[in-house]
C-alpha cells in the first residue's frame, strides 16, 4: 500500500452516469478484487476518500483504470477531471479474489459490480480457465465492454430487468437456470447486496465455493477506524466482525451473515 498522486489520461462518459478513468500511477502490481482510496476534491472538501475497485491495470504503461457512477459531490469532481490533473490516491488496498486454474468459472456481477470482475476475467484467463460471465444491468444501454469481453475469450451471458436485451428478468435467475445444467468450480460476484446474497444461496445449493466483493462505505480504507466492520461467521460458527477495507472486501460467501437477525 502507497499513498500516490496519480495523473488523469483519460476520463470518459461509457453509460448513463457512469465513467471510465484511466490514470498514471506508480503502484505495485494490484490484484483483481483490490481498490484504491482516491481524495474527490479540493481542500478536504468531501472529506473522505472514496474508495473504488479497480477495473484494470496496465503494467506497462503504469495505468489503472476505474470504472465508476456519480452519485454524490465526490464522484462529481471526479467525473470533472480532464487528461493531465492530478488525483491522490491510497493503494492498492485490501483482499481480492483467488483465482485457481484450467477450472470452469462463473463471474456474476450486477451493475456497478462490473468494475473489478473485469479485471478478474482476464486475469482469470491468463491462468487457463474457462470463464462464463453473467452481467446484469438496467437496460441494455448500461451494457459495458461487450467487444472486450468477446476479445478476451470470454463466454457473456446478459440479463436486462426490463428485457431490452439477453435474458429478461435478475442475473441471478439466469445464473440459476444454468446451474441447473452447467458444473462450475467456483463463482465470483459483485454487486448490490440482494444479488450477493442470492449468489451464495445458490453456491451453497449446488456445494460450489464461491468469493464475493462486498461494498461499504469507508472512512479509512486502513482497518483501523471500524466503520465498514460486516457480520462474519467464524470457523467455530459464532459470529464476529471483521472489515471490509482490510479483511475484504473480498469473502467466501459462506462466511458472510447476510440476514443478521439483530438489524
Amino acid at each position: 500500500m502507497s499513498l500516490w498522486i496519480g495523473e488523469v489520461v483519460a476520463n470518459f462518459l461509457v453509460a448513463p452516469d457512469i465513467y471510465r478513468m484511466r490514470l498514471r500511477v506508480d503502484i505495485e502490481e494490484p490484484g483483481p478484487g483490490q481498490f484504491v482510496h482516491l481524495r474527490c476534491g479540493l481542500r478536504y472538501d468531501p472529506l473522505l476518500r472514496r474508495p473504488l475497485s479497480i477495473h484494470d491495470f496496465d503494467m506497462d504503461k503504469g495505468e489503472i483504470e476505474l470504472l465508476y457512477r456519480v452519485v454524490g459531490k465526490g464522484t462529481a469532481w471526479l467525473a470533472a477531471r480532464v487528461p493531465g490533473d492530478k488525483v491522490s490516491g491510497l493503494g492498492p488496498l485490501g483482499r481480492g479474489f483467488i483465482l485457481p486454474s484450467g477450472k470452469t468459472l462463473a463471474l456474476v456481477a450486477g451493475g456497478i459490480g462490473f468494475a473489478p470482475l473485469f479485471f478478474l476475467a482476464r486475469k482469470a484467463l491468463a491462468l487457463g480457465n474457462r470463464v462464463i460471465f453473467y452481467l446484469g444491468v438496467r437496460s441494455r444501454e448500461h451494457l459495458l465492454r461487450q467487444k472486450d469481453l468477446a476479445e478476451f475469450g470470454v463466454q457473456l451471458e446478459i440479463a436486462t430487468e426490463d428485457g431490452s436485451a439477453g435474458f429478461p428478468g435478475l442475473v441471478t435467475d439466469l445464473l440459476a437456470a444454468h446451474l441447473r445444467n452447467l458444473r462450475f468450480d467456483g463463482i465470483f460476484a459483485c454487486g448490490p447486496k440482494n444479488m450477493l446474497a442470492a449468489v451464495a444461496g445458490l453456491a451453497a445449493t449446488y456445494s460450489i465455493p464461491a468469493q464475493v466483493s462486498l461494498e461499504e462505505h469507508m472512512a479509512c480504507g486502513l482497518g483501523a477506524c471500524r466503520g465498514c466492520a460486516v457480520p462474519v461467521y467464524r470457523e467455530d460458527g459464532n459470529v464476529t466482525y471483521e472489515n471490509v477495507c482490510s479483511e475484504g472486501p473480498v469473502f467466501p460467501a459462506h462466511r458472510v451473515v447476510w440476514k443478521p437477525s439483530w438489524r
